[in-house]
Order: C-alpha cells, then sequence, then structure tokens
C-alpha cells in the first residue's frame, strides 16, 4: 500500500491508501472510508491532454519545452489557477523571480473574507476539527458542506443546526432552523444579532474585558442600523431572530462560514461583522467554540517558493498587456468573471501557454500546450485550508504523459542557463520539517488546539477589534448605472441577485458542467425553458429547472455552468482583492 494524499481544491484533503496493483481503485485512509465521486470517478473519466503541441501541432515535450524556454525571453505573466492544491504547484514562481517576470495578487475565491478576519483577529488561523466536534450548536452560514466539505458532516452529527442561506440546502432542510435570508444581507444580520444580544444583557462581559475591550463602541455602532428596516431588508420576521438568539447563545457554538457570504465588493465587511458577533458571545479560544473559514494553510511555514516579483490584479488580469503568459492549472476562460473581456484579452496573447491536466476554453485558445502530471504521478506535500494537518503525497504510479512542476521548472532553468535551484527532495522535506508531529500525524507549525485562547494578533497579544464602519452604495448607485447600461427592453424586465454556488459534481470548471439556471417556479417558467440571462456584462441562454429551494427575488446558476461568467462583474473588493461574482442582479427573457 502507498499513503498519498488528494491535491483537489477542497478543504477535506482526503488521505488516500493505494494498491498499486489496483490502481486507479482507491481506498479512504480517513473520513469513514469513503472518497467523493470527484476523486474516484471523476478525475479518470475526464480524457487528459497527453501530448504538447505547438499551433495545434503535436511536438515533443523537448521541442515544446524549447519554444517556452525561447518566448519566455519576453515580458511574460504566470496566471496560476487551483487545480493542483500541492505546495509545489508554486515552484514556478522561482522562474518568474529568475525572468524577472510578473505573478497575480488577489483571489478568485476567499480574499475578502481573509481579509474580513485580520481586520478583526489579526491574523486568520484555522479552527481545529476536534473543536467542531465537540460544539453543541453549528451555525452553517452561506456554507453548503454536503457539496463543498462532504467529509465534515459527521463532525455534524447529534448538533443542533442552524442554516443561514438564501437557498435550502440539503443541509437546511434537515436542520434545526433554516433562516433564508435575502443575498447580500448576511452583514445586517450579523450586526443586529450582536445588538439583541446587548439588549438582552447576554454579551461575554468577563472575557470581552480581557480580550476585546471596545465592545460598548461596538454596541454603540450596532445602534446605528434600525431595527424594523433592517428585519424588513434582510428578509426575516422578528420571531425569526429571536429563535436563532436562543441557538446561538449555546454554551458552545461554531460558526461555519463558506465562501458565499463575502462575494460581494463589501465582503471583508460581512466577514469581520460575524467575528464581531462571535466575540460578543466570547466565542474564541474554547472548547467547542469558534468561527471557522478558510484558514490560512500556509500561515507558520517559511515558504521556499515565495519571492519578490510584479504582480497584477487576479480578478481583472490584463493578459493583453504581456507578449507571453503561462496559464498554469487554470482555466480563466471560464473561471475569471466577465468571460467576454477575459476571452478578448486572453486571444491578444502573442504567445499562451497552457500548463494542464485537460482541455478547456483556455487551452483551446493556447499557442503551446504543456501536458501535466497528476498528482499520482509525482511526490508532494498536501496542506490544508479546512483543517491543520499535513499530508506528504507519495508518487503512486508511473506515466509517460506530461511533466511535473519541478521539472518543468527545471528544464527552462537548464535552457535559461539559471543557477539555484535545489533538488525536487529538498524542497518537499523543506515543507515537512517545519511540521509538527502530533502522535504521528503532522501538523502545521501554526497548529493551535484553542486558536485565540491568549488573545489575537501574530503574537497573541493584541486584542480582538470590532468592526465600526461600513458603506454600501450597491442598490443606490452601482445597480443602477449598470441598469441605465442596459437596452430599454432590458430595463423593463425585472431583476433577480445572482447566486454562483459550488456544484457537487465539478471543481469549478473541471469534471462535470451543466447548462442550468435554478428559477422557484412562481417566476411562471416552466422546466426546460431557455431563456436568456442578461447583466451589463454580458449575457448567455440557459435552460430552466424549477425548484422551491430558490428565494423568489434571486436566480441559481452553479459555478459549473457553461456560461455563467458571461454575466458576473470584473469587481474587485474593497479589502482582500476578491472576485465578487454575486455583486450583480440579473434579467430572463424567454427565448
Amino acid at each position: 500500500m502507498i499513503e498519498t494524499a488528494c491535491a483537489l481544491d477542497c478543504p477535506d484533503a482526503c488521505s488516500i491508501l493505494v494498491d498499486t496493483d489496483e490502481f486507479p481503485r482507491l481506498k479512504a485512509d480517513t473520513n469513514n472510508g469513503t472518497l467523493c465521486s470527484l476523486l474516484n470517478k471523476d478525475m479518470f473519466d475526464t480524457p487528459r491532454i497527453d501530448k504538447p503541441t505547438i499551433d495545434g501541432i503535436e511536438v515533443s515535450m523537448v521541442e515544446a519545452l524549447d519554444e517556452v524556454a525561447k518566448v519566455f525571453k519576453e515580458d511574460s505573466l504566470l496566471w496560476r489557477g487551483s487545480g493542483n492544491f500541492a505546495v509545489m504547484q508554486e515552484i514556478t514562481n522561482l522562474l518568474f523571480e529568475k525572468i524577472d517576470g510578473t505573478l497575480t495578487s488577489g483571489s478568485l475565491c476567499d480574499g475578502a473574507g481573509d481579509a474580513g478576519i485580520v481586520e478583526g483577529r489579526g491574523v486568520n488561523r484555522t479552527l481545529p476539527l476536534e473543536q467542531i466536534e465537540m460544539a453543541d450548536t453549528i451555525i452553517v452560514w452561506g456554507r453548503n458542506p454536503s457539496t463543498t466539505n462532504s467529509h465534515i458532516m459527521p463532525y455534524l452529527k447529534d448538533k443542533k443546526i442552524v442554516v443561514i442561506d438564501p437557498i435550502a440546502t440539503p443541509l437546511a432542510k434537515q436542520a434545526d432552523l433554516h433562516i433564508q435570508i435575502k443575498p447580500r444581507s448576511d452583514l445586517y444580520l450579523a450586526l443586529m444579532l450582536a445588538r439583541f444580544i446587548f439588549m438582552e444583557d447576554s454579551e461575554a462581559t468577563t472575557w470581552l474585558e480581557e480580550f476585546a475591550p471596545e465592545f460598548e463602541e461596538f454596541y454603540e455602532f450596532t445602534r446605528e442600523f434600525r431595527i424594523k428596516a433592517i428585519l424588513a431588508h434582510i428578509g426575516i420576521e422578528l420571531g425569526d431572530m429571536g429563535r436563532l438568539i436562543s441557538y446561538i447563545q449555546s454554551e458552545k457554538v461554531v460558526f461555519l462560514l463558506g465562501n458565499g457570504i463575502q462575494k460581494y465588493s463589501t465582503g471583508h465587511y460581512t466577514m469581520w461583522a460575524i467575528d464581531s458577533l462571535a466575540a460578543t458571545l466570547g466565542l474564541f479560544g474554547k472548547d467547542g467554540c469558534g468561527v471557522s473559514y478558510l484558514g490560512d494553510s500556509k500561515l507558520g511555514f517559511d515558504n521556499p517558493f515565495s519571492v519578490k516579483c510584479k504582480s497584477v490584479s487576479k480578478v481583472d488580469t490584463p493578459f493583453d498587456k504581456f507578449k507571453t503568459v503561462l496559464i498554469q492549472g487554470g482555466n480563466p476562460a471560464e473561471s475569471m468573471p466577465n468571460s467576454s473581456r477575459v476571452i478578448e484579452r486572453l486571444e491578444s496573447v502573442e504567445n499562451l501557454i497552457y500548463f494542464g491536466l485537460y482541455e478547456n476554453e483556455t487551452s483551446k485558445r493556447a499557442r503551446i500546450v504543456i501536458p501535466a502530471k497528476s498528482f499520482f504521478e509525482k511526490d508532494d506535500v498536501r496542506l490544508s485550508y479546512g483543517s491543520n494537518i499535513v499530508r506528504k503525497m507519495n508518487k503512486v504510479t508511473d506515466s509517460d504523459i506530461g511533466i511535473s512542476e519541478y521539472d518543468f521548472v527545471n528544464a527552462i532553468y537548464g535552457r535559461l542557463g539559471f543557477d539555484g535551484l535545489w533538488d525536487e527532495e529538498y524542497y518537499i522535506e523543506y515543507w515537512l520539517k517545519q511540521c509538527k508531529d502530533i502522535d504521528g500525524i503532522l501538523h502545521s507549525p501554526a497548529y493551535e488546539s484553542h486558536p485565540y485562547s491568549d488573545g489575537f494578533g501574530l503574537d497573541a497579544d493584541d486584542e480582538f477589534i470590532f468592526i465600526d464602519e461600513f458603506e454600501d452604495d450597491f442598490e443606490t448607485l452601482k445597480h443602477l448605472k449598470k441598469y441605465r447600461k442596459m437596452s430599454d427592453k432590458k430595463r423593463e424586465l425585472k431583476s433577480y441577485w445572482l447566486i454562483t454556488p459550488k456544484a457537487k459534481h465539478s471543481l469549478n470548471t473541471q469534471f462535470r458542467r451543466d447548462n442550468t439556471i435554478m428559477l422557484n417556479p412562481i417566476l411562471g417558467y416552466d422546466d426546460g425553458d431557455t431563456v436568456s440571462v442578461s447583466t451589463a456584462h454580458g449575457s448567455y441562454t440557459f435552460t430552466v429547472k424549477n425548484s422551491t429551494d430558490i428565494r423568489e427575488d434571486s436566480v441559481v446558476i452553479r459555478a459549473n455552468a457553461t456560461g455563467v461568467n458571461y454575466l458576473t462583474p470584473s469587481t474587485i473588493s474593497e479589502e482582500g482583492e476578491n472576485a465578487c461574482y454575486q455583486e450583480v442582479k440579473v434579467t430572463l427573457e424567454i427565448l
């Protein structure tokens, strides 16, 4: 048996046991003996790119690498996706530092939420899974773990479950309470909950006086928001607030937060407000308590691939400003917001290089295509943004297809006469030697059983900082400007919030995809209807599927759907340089 781990973009980071005689049959080393269908089926069913090409003509790997080395002498950009989440993916940073290239900054995923955490706590520490297991009550907020984090579900067993989500997810239907709030209103709900806690004198006064002494100023801030008007804006009744408060006043409460709360320009404010609510309740540093979001998996590590390079936005990347662009493990033509503009920019790149496993809308536009090794075909290290556990990934099988990231960099180093690259084993051991060994299991050097028990900030000697400001002009200004750009006919149509959650059988644009828009049946469309969905950024055609799980003021197009990002804006969040996929409303027109 060979032990390895899954490198797909998922917080579970499953450990895997492989009998090489039975490969690709896989066995879970954890998670109740189960692995998801993405790993057990879709990854192997999806055809791989098996030959390098230049200008659409098959060439040898040597010829392809020669051409890459030649064009890297020009102004070059690296845009890396998250198709593989193991640490050796970042070794290409070293190459771009050598050629004075440009990297990207920001995130398509979680940057706004991370920025909100840093505002309040000073540093984003991961909540250990054992604290979730010890909780009495779990507040699942803007997160659908049965789809995005399925192996956390056993930790929720026998708990009181509250789901806060505009969609009636499978977990919401089983929960003790589901608050189906209006999209983009999470911040207001958090502030109202905190205000009611103060009004009932239920705040954790002793803890607050020691770790967050400005709590009275926070209470004053929450009083700036009128209760009746805010509840109407959120779309819930006063009785719903009372029931929700009764759950969050439990002795051991964990908030499980997802990306759904922060896919907006104001996303960092939302995360900061929910953290401020948790601080009001004193939920940090205690057994069975805390706030779980996507953690900083590299916190505490000395990263050998950290470099000083120029950077441009990952959300609104000016591909057309570069002669050479390397796309590594990603599909920006379809995964980035505002697809029309992204594609236009990609098509103007003289030397577009795609380095990855599967053909997609980006690889089809590439001048040079380099097939990659899968994570079963090389050694690596897997960190996790859902726990502190670190897993050594051992090579499972040989393959004549593709090249690893290390070998790619090493080959270009040699062609360009660069030195300073260490052996691959050196880098892998560099990561592993920094880990904490706890009962035979490797953990991040930043692991703490009770994060923030001694205080906040990197040195745990700072106080928690409450949210004390918030500005949002989306309804009064931003949406109106976009609305005015539409034709008179489009403006006559009612607009709906666009919600773009993850899909169960895909990872963003990898694996199984569809072309479905989910609507509440009260809107009057029939299953199978074809509708044109439009925003100021573009339009695309989708097929209707009715569902009472969706609010009447919203539509759901999952992140794997073909064409969804023709609708989304290239807006960058106010903090965290994050993509704002849900910062838009759509109109519908039947075809």
